[in-house]
């Protein structure tokens, strides 16, 4: 099943591009099945990963060196789940979002590519083709940003390109490092070659690249100056997108993969990675408060949320990593479902300054609630899906004697929920403005996916349950724990 991954929304979109002016309809109809043909595919993957491990797939029947293997393993099947459920709910919301625009074809063309590019890269074997599909996810991603057609969306575009362009030289350079000490970029041969030889002596300037390369994908202070831009001046399904899915795999996972799976790790590294996370938690939260557009708001708690995650990896003990696996899942769900709420806002209003909104739970009964819930949940308030994650990093934290790691956390969480309740007083509570009065509330094609995401943040605290946690996360933990012996062991396991 693995090659579908890619096939499926590559045929798609070139579909639409052939038709899509011609049948107006056939777009979203296209995309539509697209999607849900891959959400069904990844639950499939992971019903499959539960029995077997893995999935191996030699492209062509040729096996390594010779040919291109694709695997899907726990942690593969953990965000292929999460990047094609998310696909399906953001284009289900973009086919009333973007019912006016004239340009319908290109998005879901562009839309589907990113989402091909993703699972390019999770299901990849190698370094090389990991990083093609890295590169055509980012090219989507660059023309998405513009799609507005305004000197901010192109401003926003370029910024976009220019940062992207810089990490992927630098982690360009970084896979020539590798391969002339391993030569080859099959991941199972980079990291037999470090369990047999050792770290390389360039490992010191190998781990500076990899960090800087993927921490401008991963949003990390001080790589994060087109974040804002970027993600404030997309369609919102697209904002949505990037801050679920496009962070989470061209970075985070990335960055999993390599320092745990492939070229290893040290006690250095993993502070480095805390630190930078707990820099981004604090600096990313303070840039929000001082916000007063929605979307650059939520663009900064992305940062800020991302840092989390980051804490919990550089911590590098079990529950660490289960706080961080989780609280990506989690950050998944409750920023998506806020920029749909941002989309939904602007769709009625026109408007994202927070000073001119006010009173809008009235006229926006759903996006009102469904923000509530959303709010809570980034803060961490209980018994919210935010809540539990978070706890876990902190807790961690404190296991580890990181107490001011603990403490900075905690302060995050604290200034978060502050900035969120100015959301909430200035959108949705207070006076009605006039111009306002005749507004109704998003289609149902908008609403059906916040209330699905919404459900999804009060009740996937039962991830946790023993047996339940098993079966998702603790598939994905497996595979860290493993370390660079991961490759090896499923080595022997059947193709």
């Amino acid at each position: 099943m693995l090659p579908l991954f890619i096939v499926i929304p590559i045929i798609a979109s070139l579909a639409i591009a052939a038709t899509g002016k011609t049948f107006k309809r056939l777009s979203e109809t296209l995309s539509l099945a697209s999607a849900l043909s891959l959400c069904l595919l990844s639950l499939q993957a992971l019903k499959t990963v539960i029995t077997r491990d893995v999935i191996i797939y030699n492209v062509g029947g040729w096996a390594q060196p010779l040919g291109i293997t694709m695997f899907c393993d726990g942690l593969s099947v953990f965000f292929l789940v999460l990047v094609n459920c998310l696909a399906l709910l953001l284009l289900m919301y973009s086919v009333s979002y973007m019912e006016s625009s004239r340009y319908k074809a290109r998005y879901y063309f562009f839309f589907l590519m990113l989402v091909a590019g993703l699972n390019g890269v999770i299901l990849s074997g190698d370094l090389f083709n990991a990083f093609v599909f890295m590169e055509l996810s980012l090219i989507a991603s660059y023309v998405l940003a513009s799609f507005g057609l305004d000197s901010e969306n192109f401003e926003a575009s370029f910024k976009y390109a220019v940062m992207g362009s810089v990490s992927s030289i630098l982690i360009l350079f970084a896979i020539a490092l590798i391969y002339s000490k391993t030569s080859s970029l099959s991941y199972a041969a980079i990291a037999e070659s470090q369990l047999r030889y050792g770290a390389p002596g360039f490992f010191t300037l190998l781990i500076v690249l990899i960090t800087v390369g993927f921490g401008v994908k991963v949003t990390l202070v001080p790589f994060h100056a087109w974040v804002p831009d970027a993600y404030s001046s997309a369609p919102s399904p697209v904002s949505a997108l990037y801050s679920g899915a496009v962070s989470k795999v061209l970075g985070i996972y990335m960055v999993l993969r390599l320092f745990f799976n492939v070229i290893g790790t040290t006690p250095a590294i993993l502070n480095l990675t805390a630190s930078l996370g707990v820099l981004s938690i604090i600096v990313g939260v303070t840039l929000a408060l001082y916000q007063w557009d929605f979307k650059r708001l939520l663009s900064y708690h992305s940062i800020s949320q991302i840092g989390y995650i980051m804490l919990g990896i550089g911590l590098g003990t079990p529950l660490g990593l289960l706080g961080a696996l989780f609280h990506l899942l989690n950050h998944t769900v409750f920023k998506s479902l806020l920029f749909l709420n941002a989309g939904s806002v602007e769709r009625a209003t026109g408007k994202r300054n927070l000073h001119d909104l006010g009173g809008l739970a009235k006229k926006l009964p759903v996006t009102g609630s469904t923000s509530m819930v959303a709010s809570l949940s980034i803060s961490g308030v209980p018994p919210f899906n935010g809540f539990w994650s978070k706890f876990l990093i902190i807790l961690a934290c404190i296991n580890a004697h990181s107490y001011w790691f603990a403490l900075f956390a905690a302060l995050g969480s604290i200034l978060t929920l502050a900035s969120f309740l100015k959301i909430q007083r200035y959108v949705f509570h207070g006076y009605l403005r006039d111009a306002f009065a005749g507004i109704k509330e998003s289609p149902l094609f908008m609403t059906i996916p916040m209330i699905i995401l919404a459900l999804l943040c009060i009740f996937m605290g039962i991830l946790l349950l023993p047996g339940l946690d098993s079966n998702f996360l603790g598939l994905a933990l497996n595979v860290l724990q493993h370390g660079r012996e991961h490759f090896s062991l499923i080595a022997g396991l059947p193709k």
